[in-house]
C-alpha cells in the first residue's frame, strides 16, 4: 500500500471516530437536559441509592486520570528513559480524562448551576470541598508540566514540575478515596484502607487506558511498538492488577473480621445477586485473573493484540469493581437499630434497595467518555503527542531483557 493511500485511510478513521465521540457527547448532553427538566425521578436513583451509574463513569475517569499520569511520573521523577518519551501523551490523557469525569460529576448533581456555590463558598470541614481545590490544582500543575516538556525554554524545570505533579496526583487520589473513607453512613465505606486502595486502583486503570490509547495511535500510524518496551509496560500493568487484587482481599478480610460487617460481606460475596456476579465474574475473573494469565503467558504477552485485550478486560473489571463498590454499598440497607426490624414508607430495612440504571444515566456517563475522547483526538491531531523513542545505547541497556 502506498503512503498516500494509508494516509487517506488514517484520515477517514480519524474523522469517523471523531464523529462517533461527538455523537456520544451530544447524546450525553441530551440525557442531562432530560434529567434536568424532569428531575431524577426519571432515573433509577432513589432516596437510598443517590449515586448511580453516572458516578461509576465519573469516578473511573477521575481515578484513571490520576493513574495515567503515573507514566509521566516514572519518566520524570524516577528517570526511566523509555517512559519519558510517553510523558506528554500521559499528561494530555490525564487532563482529558479528568475533564470528562468532572463533566459527568457536575451534570449529575441535579442542579448543575449550584456548582458556582461550591466554587465560591469553601467549607473546610467537607472532603468534597477539598477535592474542588485538588481537581483545580491538578489541571494547573499538569498543564504547566506539559508546557515544560514541550517548550524548549522550560525543559530545565520539567523534572521539578513533574515531581510536584506526582505529589499532587497522589494527594488527589487520596482525596477521592477519602470521600468514601470518611463516610460513616454506609457500611462498605468508613475505612482507612480506601485511600491507598484508590491509589493502587488508579495505577492499574490508568496504565490500562494508556496502553490502549498508545496501541491505537501506533496502529493508525502504521508503527509497531518495540517488544522490549511492551514487555516492560505489560509487566508493570500485571503488578498493578495484582496489587488491586491484594488490596481487595485485605479490604474484605478486614470487614469479615468485624461481626458488624458480616451481613454486608455475605451480601457482596454470596447473596447480592447482580453485585455478587459483578464482583466474582466481572472484577475478579474477567477483570483480573484472565488479564493476569494473558500478561504472564510467555507467548500471548509477546503479542500486541493480546496486551490490548488484557487492557480492555482490566477496564471492564474496573467498571464492575466501581459499580459494586459505589452502588452495591448503597443497595445494602443501613442497620440503624441492631437486633430490631425497621419498616417505613422509605424502604428502611429492605434488602436490598432496588436500583436499575436508566438510559439517560448511561448516556450521561458515556458522554463523559466522549468528552475525554474528543479532547484526546483534537490534542493528538494538533500537537506532537506520539511517543518518539530514541534507541541509543542508553535506552537499549535500560530495556534489555531481564
Amino acid at each position: 500500500m502506498k503512503y498516500e493511500d494509508f494516509q487517506r485511510i488514517e484520515e477517514r478513521a480519524f474523522y469517523a471516530l471523531f464523529a462517533l465521540f461527538g455523537v456520544v457527547v451530544l447524546l450525553g448532553a441530551g440525557a442531562w437536559h432530560y434529567m434536568e427538566e424532569h428531575g431524577h425521578v426519571v432515573t433509577g436513583m432513589s432516596n437510598q441509592v443517590v449515586w448511580g451509574i453516572p458516578h461509576v463513569f465519573a469516578i473511573f475517569l477521575i481515578v484513571a486520570a490520576s493513574g495515567v499520569l503515573n507514566v509521566a511520573s516514572i519518566g520524570s521523577v524516577f528517570g526511566k528513559t523509555l517512559y519519558k518519551a510517553r510523558a506528554p501523551l500521559s499528561g494530555m490523557l490525564a487532563l482529558a480524562m479528568l475533564g470528562g469525569g468532572l463533566a459527568v460529576l457536575m451534570l449529575d448533581l441535579g442542579r448543575s448551576d449550584r456548582i458556582i456555590i461550591a466554587s465560591t463558598y469553601f467549607n473546610p470541614t467537607s472532603v468534597f470541598a477539598w477535592n474542588v481545590i485538588l481537581y483545580s490544582g491538578f489541571f494547573g500543575i499538569v498543564a504547566a508540566y506539559l508546557v515544560s516538556m514541550m517548550a524548549p525554554r522550560m525543559k530545565a524545570y520539567s523534572k521539578y514540575i513533574g515531581l510536584a505533579a506526582f505529589i499532587w496526583r497522589v494527594i488527589l487520589t487520596t482525596g477521592t478515596g477519602s470521600i468514601f473513607g470518611f463516610l460513616v453512613a454506609r457500611q462498605a465505606y468508613d475505612s482507612a484502607l480506601l485511600a491507598p486502595m484508590f491509589i493502587v486502583m488508579s495505577f492499574s486503570y490508568g496504565l490500562a487506558v494508556f496502553i490502549l490509547v498508545q496501541s491505537t495511535m501506533y496502529s493508525w500510524n502504521g508503527l509497531m511498538l518495540d517488544a522490549a518496551i511492551r514487555r516492560r509496560m505489560k509487566n508493570l500493568l500485571a503488578i498493578f492488577v495484582s496489587a488491586v487484587l491484594y488490596f481487595t482481599l485485605v479490604y474484605h478480610m478486614t470487614n469479615l473480621y468485624f461481626a458488624k460487617q458480616t451481613d454486608f460481606e455475605r451480601f457482596i460475596l454470596l447473596d447480592g445477586g447482580i453485585y455478587t456476579s459483578l464482583f466474582w465474574f466481572g472484577q475478579v475473573i474477567v477483570g483480573s485473573l484472565i488479564p493476569l494469565a494473558i500478561l504472564f503467558h510467555p507467548q500471548l504477552s509477546s503479542r500486541c493484540s493480546a496486551v490490548v485485550v488484557a487492557s480492555v478486560l482490566i477496564i471492564f473489571g474496573a467498571f464492575c469493581q466501581l459499580y459494586v463498590f459505589i452502588i452495591g454499598a448503597q443497595a445494602f440497607p443501613l442497620n440503624l437499630f441492631p437486633g430490631m426490624e425497621a419498616t417505613s414508607s422509605f424502604f428502611d430495612g429492605r434488602m436490598p434497595h432496588p436500583y436499575t440504571p436508566s438510559l439517560p444515566e448511561v448516556l450521561l456517563g458515556l458522554g463523559g467518555i466522549g468528552v475525554a475522547g474528543l479532547i484526546t483526538m483534537v490534542a493528538v491531531r494538533a500537537f506532537q503527542f506520539m511517543p518518539r523513542d530514541d534507541y541509543d545505547q542508553t535506552v537499549k541497556a535500560e530495556i534489555a531483557p531481564e
